[in-house]
């Protein structure tokens, strides 16, 4: 499972912001994570929950925002939110599509104390 991989870097990024900070605890950590990225949520959960045990996020909520796949074709210049992941375009049906957004998990915000 790489989402243990995962969570040991974000882990890191939270130490990392929280040093920086002056912070001594993190209460809340906000990704967003989208369908393209290749993380199972439930996986990920899973992870965070077991490895934030004795680390500055111990005791924190961890909330996943799941990102929908968004395309810009190029051929009518629309840009669609899929709900299916069909990536024609559902305007014109060209296959001339770019994935905006959907492909990456980023850290959005930690509260820290």
């Amino acid at each position: 499972m790489h989402e243990y991989s995962i969570v040991q870097a974000l882990l890191d990024q939270c130490e990392s912001h929280a040093a920086k900070h002056g912070a001594t605890k993190i209460t809340k950590v906000v990704t967003k994570i989208g369908v393209l990225s290749g993380v199972e949520p439930n996986l990920l959960q899973t992870a965070f929950d077991t490895f934030k045990d004795g680390t500055i996020c111990d005791g924190a909520e961890f909330v996943m925002n799941l990102q929908p796949v968004v395309i810009h074709c190029r051929m009518c210049g629309k840009e669609t939110i899929l709900e299916e992941l069909n990536l024609a375009c559902p305007g014109c049906e060209s296959n001339q599509t770019d994935i905006i957004d959907g492909e990456e998990m980023y850290l959005m915000s930690l509260e820290m104390e």
